[in-house]
């Protein structure tokens, strides 16, 4: 507020600028409170977010295991059979990227005919940045989760399957 005074008392029409310094201080600590909790809150839904995406992936190879030591005992390398799994992976995180890009896409929309002004704080580079890093985020947790699944059957001996 004091640089939006500072910038209105430059011109010459304006002698004097009143406004409430206590209500706008007040107003402005409880948006930043409000912010960091908001950042918490996100910080923990991503965190678990990742957490089930990784308990999924693990799942999976889960029931793979038996064909992945099948695999290794009759002699395929680790990259051949690391490799269309994690292909696989990297295949799925990409459509569940774009799913979840489309399913944004349709709420930032759909929040738009509700509340007009919304478009005006759109930016078009924000959403390519943010639905790229989408795309980037959702194939490196399905490739490590994947691969860290595969190298851990890999590493197994046959009684420890069971």
């Amino acid at each position: 507020m004091k640089k939006i005074e500072q910038d209105l008392k430059q011109n010459v029409y304006i002698s004097e600028i009143k406004y409430p310094e206590a209500v706008v201080s007040n107003l402005n600590e409880n948006i930043r409170k409000i912010s960091l909790g908001l950042l918490i809150v996100a910080l923990v839904i991503a965190v678990s977010v990742i957490f089930l995406i990784d308990n999924t992936i693990r799942l999976a190879m889960f029931s793979n295991r038996f064909l992945i030591k099948t695999m290794q005992m009759v002699g395929a390398t680790r990259q051949f059979i690391a490799r269309p799994l994690t292909i696989r992976a990297i295949i799925n995180g990409a459509i569940s990227a774009v799913i979840a890009i489309v399913l944004i896409y349709i709420l930032i929309t759909v929040a738009e005919g509700f509340v007009p002004w919304l478009k005006v704080v759109r930016s078009s580079s924000t959403l390519l940045l943010l639905f790229l890093a989408l795309i980037l985020i959702g194939i490196t947790i399905t490739f490590f989760s994947t691969w860290r699944s595969v190298t851990k059957y890999l590493r197994m001996k046959l009684d420890e399957l069971y």
